[in-house]
């Protein structure tokens, strides 16, 4: 059997595993929360870590601690950040308290353990590691400090390489001119590197909102503590606490103009969901593209061919499916329905307090790293790598009637609808067809018709 430790807190006394480094309120949290056994995201813990080391760090540089505490109090994180099995200090399970004071007192316990033989002397969760701070501001700081860094360091720099690489294919295929779709039906042509312009146009759009929800998102609660008034903490502590922060992220955090805004809200948590899920449907635009694109390969379009990765069947020999794509639309779906879940967390605002704070910051940095790995694979293993079945575009095109629609302004749409409808019934080319109902010459209907020509549009 496990062996036991007996520990106390304010509620009395109850049994913690002997060699655990969390305590009785830890332990509490793990006991009354048995519900997903999933943990929040290690992004999260080690953003916690961080920031209580930027806290011991304010409150040593405001005689608010002893220096030889607060040193030990980020000697101790120093230990847990480079502790490989951080995770398993870490038990509290995403569905807990709301405020996430669970998950605040794990990492205030854990690190006074550590603490406490780096310094020598008992050194408190609450009365020192947690020094200055409310689990209802270091809970959704630490929001937006993961969200900060994952955006920073992650998510922004995937989507320029999805761009990159994507813009570096379009230069490629300039030459290749394919069936345009609307409505999944046949329209006029369009070069491929139009259509990969396009698709990384979404993502230029997107890493511009991104980068736009960054100033906010870089706010903090911090300083406001249990209610926003900022009881208990230096007068100081928010902007000293922000300084020692910047230091050990390379980010430019501040305290919030409205302390009350930060802590009984989470609007901007909101606003980064939203906007990732606006990432996420265009990212699904492009995966469902690519799929339509490399349909077949005999009963579909058929225009391009996505590099094999795997077998695609356990039954059908020889099957090969666009798995990079369907990967990314599945991801998506999950970061939509993460948006969704933020958004009704983010009404739970019930006066000076939001009450989901460790779901949002669980579904917020998901849809982060899912959407910044699903990126570098969509890029390296899918755009970069399909090749275009030329003859089949080619095929497609010059059997495509609604190229007609170039002839508009000459013959007019009547005529030129006619034209169409008796080159489909009898599946001809269009150019056949024109030259018998028309007085053009088949030489002016191929300079009128070139589909090259009609993707540069406009009149000459």
């Amino acid at each position: 059997m496990e062996k036991k430790r007996i520990e106390s807190d304010s509620m009395g006394k109850l049994e913690v595993a002997a060699d655990a480094l969390y305590g009785p309120q830890t332990q509490r949290a793990v006991n009354n929360f048995p519900i997903s056994g999933q943990k929040l995201p290690e992004d999260f813990i080690r953003a916690l870590l961080i920031a209580k080391s930027a806290a011991a760090n304010a409150n040593k540089s405001l005689k608010q601690l002893p220096i030889e505490m607060a040193d030990s109090i980020q000697k101790a994180i120093e230990i847990l950040l480079n502790d490989k099995k951080l995770m398993n200090h870490f038990p509290v399970d995403i569905f807990q308290t709301g405020s996430g004071t669970s998950t605040n007192m794990n990492a205030n316990e854990v690190i006074a353990k550590i603490a406490s033989k780096e310094y020598g002397k008992p050194v408190s969760p609450n009365d020192h590691v947690n020094y200055g701070q409310s689990s209802n501001d270091i809970i959704p700081s630490t929001i937006h400090i993961s969200s900060s860094i994952g955006l920073e360091f992650k998510l922004l720099p995937a989507l320029l390489h999805l761009s990159s690489v994507t813009k570096a294919k379009a230069q490629k295929l300039d030459d290749h001119v394919k069936t345009g779709r609307t409505h999944l039906m046949d329209a006029m042509p369009i070069r491929l590197s139009q259509t990969l312009e396009g698709w990384a146009e979404q993502i230029d759009l997107n890493i511009s909102r991104l980068k736009g929800l960054q100033p906010q998102l870089q706010t903090l609660a911090q300083g406001g503590t249990a209610v926003g008034t900022g009881i208990n903490a230096h007068s100081k502590f928010a902007r000293t606490f922000a300084s020692a922060l910047n230091e050990k992220t390379d980010l430019k955090f501040s305290p919030a103009n409205n302390f009350f805004s930060h802590i009984g809200s989470q609007d901007i948590a909101v606003s980064l969901s939203g906007q990732l899920k606006t990432t996420a449907v265009s990212i699904m635009k492009i995966a469902n593209d690519l799929r339509w694109m490399n349909s077949g390969p005999l009963a579909g379009l058929g225009e391009i061919e996505l590099e094999a990765l795997q077998p695609g069947s356990s039954i059908m020999p020889g099957k090969v499916n666009p798995v990079i794509p369907e990967a990314a639309a599945m991801v998506c779906a999950q970061v939509i329905g993460n948006d969704s879940a933020v958004t009704v967390a983010g009404q739970s605002g019930n006066f000076e307090l939001n009450v989901m704070l460790p779901m949002i910051a669980n579904n917020l940095l998901n849809s982060i790293n899912f959407l910044s790995n699903v990126s570098y694979l969509l890029a390296d293993k899918a755009i970069k790598s399909f090749s275009v079945n030329e003859k089949k575009l080619t095929e497609t095109l010059s059997r495509n009637p609604i190229l007609v629609t170039a002839l508009n302004p000459i013959i007019g749409y009547l005529k030129a609808a006619e034209i169409a409808k008796k080159a489909y019934k009898e599946n001809r080319p269009i150019i056949d067809v024109a030259s018998e109902q028309t007085d053009l010459s088949v030489e002016e209907l191929k300079k009128l018709l070139n589909p090259t020509k009609l993707t540069q549009g406009g009149l000459s």
